[in-house]
C-alpha cells in the first residue's frame, strides 16, 4: 500500500542530508550474499522443511515405503536391482545377530536394516524431488492469468488438473514455498518499450522525443551488462529484486516512518461490538495471539488463487515479535522466535503485560482485567517519559543516535518494548462514525490511525493495535517487514474471532471469570538521559509537524458495488481505477503517472509490482467522457477498451513482467557499478501524484456479509506518495459498498482530499450510468442518512444460536 511513497523517495547514493554514500561492495560480491542470505533462509526453516517443505511427501510415507522394502525383501523380492547388496557391501561390518533369508547368502541384521533405510531414504528423497520439479513447472505456467475472464481453454485445464495431482492434500502454510518458481527477470527491451508507452500519455511531443533518445542511449550502451548481473542474481538468490527492494526502498530511507511508510487497518464501520475499552482489548489481543499460534504451527492454509494456485507465504514468518531497529545509514528488521508479553502503552506511562500463565494463554477476560488495572492506574508518566515514543517518528538516523544512548542508560526497559509481540495503545480518546457528525468523525478516525498524536504509538514495531475509549480498534502497520495482505489477513481473522467466535457478556465484558491472582501489569520505567530530553522535544515538534499536514478523508460509497460491476461483465478493479482516471482529470485538470499496487507472490519470496494504471486507452476513455459530442456507445466502447487495456498489464505485472521493478533493479545494479544513467536517473526522479491501492478480502468465509453486511472491515489507508499527490485505497465490503480512503497534504494548493472525494463519486456515477438504463440516479451515502440510521445506528439483536453471529452489538 504504503510503497509508492518510499519508492519514488528512495536514494540509495544519497543519504538524508545529500552526502554521498559509497556503496563500496562489488556487484558481484552483493549478489553473492543476496544468495548466501537466501540459503541461510532455506536452512533456518530446515524442521519447517522436513515437516511440511517436502509436501506433498510426508515422514510416515518414509516409514511405509521403509516397510514396504522390508517385506520385500523377507519374500525374496529385491525392489533395488541388487542396489542394497552394493550399499551393505559398503557399511562395515559389526558384530550382531545373524540370519539367512531364504535364497540370501549369510548377513549382518543391522548391516540389512541399514541398507534398506538408506535406500529408502534415497527412492523418496528422489520421489520428492521429482513432485518437487515437475510441481515447480507446473506453477511456471502463467497462460491461465491471460486468458479472458469465464473462458478457461483446453491447456488451462489439463494444467489445473495436473496440479491438483501434484500438489497433494491439506498442505500447511509453508508447504508449497520449495515448489513456487523464482520470479523471472524480464527482457530489457520490453521493459523499456513498456516503460515509454506509460508514459506517452503524460508527456509533451519534445520531452517524449528526449525520453526515447534516454532510453535508446540506455539500451545501446548499458543495459546488456546490467541484464547481465540480474539474471546471475535470479539463478543464485531466492528473487531477483526483493531483497534489494526491502533494503534500499524501505530500510535504507532515512525519512519519518510515520505517514511516509506506515498504514493502517479500521474497525468495522457501522457497528462496535463492545463499548468497554479494556474489554475490546482483551478479545482482540486474545484473537491476536490465538493466530500467531495457528501461525507457528503452520496451520493457517496457504493462500490459493482459483483455489488451485498457491501464493508465496514467506512474509507470514515477520507478522510477530518484529522490530525494526533504526541505523545511522540502514535500519535491519529484528525477529524473535517468540515473545510472553506485549508492550502497552497508555496516558504517557508503558507497560509490561504477560500474555501466558502456567497453564497455557490467558483468556480474555484475564487480559481485559489487565488493561483494566492499567487504565485505573493514577500514576502520572514520568517527566518527558509521555513523549519518548515520538523518537520513532523521527527521521531514522537522528532516532538510531538517541536510541545508543537510550539503551545504555534504560537497556532492559527497551528491550521489553521492542521485544514485545506487538504493541498495544490504550487511547484516551473515542473514535469512529457518530450520527453528529458522520463525515468529519470518520475523517478524524482515519488520521488518528495513521499518525495519532505522534506520540502515542512505537512506529518501529511490526504492528500496534489501538484501543479507543469506546471501544473501537485499529492497526497501525510498519511497512517493511511485508505488504498490505498479509496483515490484512490477519486482520480480518482477529476481528471475525474476536466477534463471532469469542464474543462478549450482555455487560459487554469479555465472557469468563477474572484471574485476581494474576500479578500487575509491569510499570515500565526510563532512566532517560539529560542529553536526550531535546531531542524527544524536537522529534515531538516534528511528529506534530507531519502529523497537522496530512488530510483524510474516508467515504463509503453505497449506490452500487462489486456485484453491480459484475453484472457489467467488468473487472471490479479496472472499474475503479478508470473512475479514478476520471475523477483526479476533473481535479487537476490533467493526466498524472499512477501508481496500482499488486502482488508477485506467485514467485518465491515476491512481493509487489506497479501496475501503470494512467495508460493511453484510459486517457481517451477520459477525454471521451469530457468530450459531450460524444455517446454514451462510444464511451462505453473506450471504457471497455480502457478496462482490457488496464487487465493486460495487471496480469503482466502478477506474471513477473512488470516494469517498474526490473527498472529498479537495473538502476541498483547501475549504482554499485557506478555507472552513470540518465535514462535510469530520469525513471527513478519521476513523482507518482496518483498512488493506489485496493484491499483485498481474503477470507469471506468468515464473515456472513448477507445476515450481517455490517461486520465486514471496511479497509484502510496510507499517506500520499508525493507532496502535490493524492493516496487513494478502497475495499469492497460486501457486493454493494466501496470504501474509499483519500490522502493529501494540506500544505499543498493543488490537492484537497475532500474535493477529490467528492469527483470520485461523481465519476462512479457516471461510468455506472454507461451501463444502465434511466436517469443519472441520486447521490446516497448509506449509513449517513437519517432514513437509513434506524438500521445502520441501532443495535442488531442478540444471538446465540450458532457460532456465526455476533453475540453483541452496541450503536455508534
Amino acid at each position: 500500500m504504503a510503497e509508492a511513497h518510499q519508492a519514488v523517495g528512495f536514494r540509495p547514493s544519497l543519504t538524508s542530508d545529500g552526502a554521498e554514500v559509497e556503496l563500496s561492495a562489488p556487484v558481484l560480491q552483493e549478489i553473492y550474499l543476496s544468495g548466501l542470505r537466501s540459503w541461510k533462509r532455506h536452512l533456518a526453516r530446515f524442521w519447517n522443511d522436513f515437516l511440511t517443505g517436502v509436501f506433498p511427501a510426508s515422514p510416515l510415507s518414509w516409514l511405509f515405503l521403509f516397510s514396504a522394502i522390508q517385506l520385500a525383501w523377507f519374500l525374496q523380492l529385491d525392489p533395488s536391482l541388487g542396489l542394497m547388496e552394493k550399499i551393505e557391501e559398503l557399511l562395515p561390518d559389526w558384530p550382531g545377530v545373524s540370519f539367512t533369508p531364504p535364497g540370501c547368502g549369510q548377513h549382518n541384521r543391522l548391516r540389512g536394516v541399514l541398507a534398506a533405510a538408506l535406500f529408502a531414504s534415497c527412492l523418496w528423497g528422489a520421489l520428492i524431488f521429482t513432485l518437487h520439479v515437475a510441481l515447480r513447472l507446473l506453477l511456471s505456467y502463467h497462460g491461465w492469468l491471460l486468458e479472458p475472464h469465464g473462458a478457461m481453454s483446453s491447456p488451462t485445464k489439463t494444467w489445473l488438473a495436473l496440479v491438483r495431482i501434484f500438489s497433494g492434500r491439506n498442505p500447511m502454510l509453508f508447504s508449497y514455498q520449495r515448489s513456487l518458481p523464482r520470479q523471472p527477470v524480464p527482457s530489457v527491451q520490453d521493459t523499456v518499450r513498456k516503460y515509454l508507452e506509460s508514459v506517452r500519455p503524460i508527456l509533451s511531443d519534445e520531452d517524449f522525443d528526449l525520453t526515447s533518445v534516454l532510453a535508446q542511449e540506455f539500451l545501446r550502451l548499458q543495459a546488456s551488462l546490467l541484464q547481465w548481473y540480474l539474471r546471475l542474481k535470479s539463478w543464485w538468490a531466492s528473487n531477483y529484486v526483493s531483497d534489494w527492494w526491502e533494503e534500499f526502498v524501505y530500510l535504507r530511507s532515512r525519512h519519518s516512518l510515520m505517514v511516509n511508510s506506515n498504514y493502517y487497518m479500521m474497525d468495522f464501520l457501522y457497528v462496535t461490538p463492545t463499548p468497554v475499552q479494556a474489554a475490546r482489548a482483551g478479545n482482540a489481543v486474545h484473537a491476536l495471539l490465538l493466530y500467531r499460534h495457528r501461525l507457528n504451527r503452520q496451520e493457517i492454509l496457504p493462500t490459493l488463487l482459483m483455489g488451485m494456485r498457491p501464493l508465496c507465504s514467506a512474509q507470514y514468518e515477520k507478522i510477530f515479535n518484529t522490530t525494526r531497529i533504526p541505523g545511522i545509514q540502514k535500519d535491519h528488521i529484528r525477529h524473535l522466535r517468540d515473545s510472553r508479553h506485549v508492550a502497552v502503552f497508555h496516558r504517557g506511562r508503558f507497560y509490561r503485560v504477560g500474555t501466558h500463565s502456567q497453564s497455557g494463554l490467558l483468556s480474555p477476560r484475564a487480559l481485559e482485567q489487565q488493561f483494566q488495572r492499567i487504565l485505573d492506574d493514577p500514576s502520572p508518566a514520568c517527566p518527558q517519559e509521555e513523549h519518548l515514543a515520538a523518537l520513532t517518528a523521527a527521521p531514522r538516523d537522528v532516532w538510531a543516535q538517541v536510541r545508543s544512548s537510550l539503551k545504555t542508560q534504560a537497556e532492559d526497559t527497551l528491550e521489553a518494548v521492542e521485544g514485545a509481540a506487538f504493541f498495544v495503545s490504550l487511547d484516551s480518546e473515542p473514535a469512529g462514525l457518530t450520527r453528529e457528525d458522520p463525515a468529519a468523525t470518520l475523517d478524524a478516525y482515519a488520521h488518528a490511525l495513521l499518525a495519532g498524536r505522534g506520540h502515542d504509538r512505537w512506529f518501529d514495531k511490526s504492528f500496534t493495535l489501538i484501543v479507543f475509549s469506546n471501544g473501537k480498534l485499529g492497526l497501525s502497520v510498519e511497512h517493511s517487514w511485508a505488504d498490505c495482505p498479509i496483515s490484512g489477513h490477519m486482520w480480518e481473522f482477529t476481528l471475525a474471532t474476536e466477534c463471532f467466535q469469542l464474543g462478549y457478556s450482555a455487560d459487554g465484558h469479555c465472557k469468563g471469570h477474572p484471574d485476581p491472582s494474576l500479578p500487575q501489569p509491569q510499570r515500565l520505567h526510563w532512566d532517560l538521559p539529560e542529553k536526550i530530553h531535546l531531542s524527544i522535544s524536537l522529534a515531538l515538534r516534528g511528529a506534530k509537524t507531519l502529523s497537522g499536514n496530512v488530510d483524510c478523508h474516508v467515504f463509503p460509497f453505497s449506490h452500487f458495488g462489486k456485484s453491480f460491476i459484475k453484472r457489467c461483465h467488468l473487472s471490479s478493479d479496472s472499474f475503479i481505477q478508470m473512475a479514478l482516471q476520471l475523477a483526479h482529470f476533473r481535479d487537476r485538470g490533467q493526466f498524472c503517472l499512477t501508481y496500482e499496487s499488486t502482488m508477485t507472490r506467485l514467485f518465491l519470496e515476491g512481493r509487489t509490482e506497479t501496475v501503470r494504471s494512467c495508460t493511453r486507452e484510459a486517457c481517451n476513455f477520459v477525454r471521451a467522457m469530457e468530450d459531450k459530442e460524444k455517446t454514451e456507445p462510444q464511451r462505453r466502447a473506450m471504457f471497455r477498451l480502457a478496462v482490457e487495456k488496464h487487465q493486460a498489464l495487471l496480469k503482466a505485472a502478477m506474471s513477473g513482467q512488470g516494469v517498474d521493478r526490473h527498472l529498479f533493479a537495473l538502476y541498483i545494479v547501475s549504482q554499485f557499478l557506478h555507472l552513470q544513467s540518465p535514462f535510469l536517473d530520469q525513471v527513478h526522479s519521476e513523482q507518482w501524484q496518483l498512488a493506489t491501492s485496493q484491499i483485498p478480502v481474503q477470507q469471506t468465509h468468515l464473515f456472513d456479509v448477507h445476515n450481517y453486511p455490517d461486520y465486514v472491515s471496511s479497509g484502510g489507508g496510507f499517506g500520499p506518495a508525493d507532496d502535490h499527490g493524492y493516496g487513494v485505497s478502497y475495499i469492497f465490503m460486501g457486493d454493494d459498498t466501496i470504501t474509499f480512503h483519500i490522502s493529501s497534504k494540506k500544505s499543498s494548493t493543488k490537492t484537497d482530499s475532500h474535493r477529490l472525494g467528492q469527483h470520485i463519486e461523481d465519476a462512479l456515477l457516471d461510468v455506472a450510468c454507461l451501463f444502465q438504463e434511466g436517469p443519472r440516479p441520486k447521490l446516497r451515502c448509506r449509513g449517513l442518512q437519517e432514513e437509513d440510521s434506524g438500521h445502520r445506528h441501532g443495535s442488531l439483536p442478540c444471538h446465540t444460536g450458532g457460532s456465526r453471529a455476533p453475540t453483541k452489538s452496541t450503536n455508534l
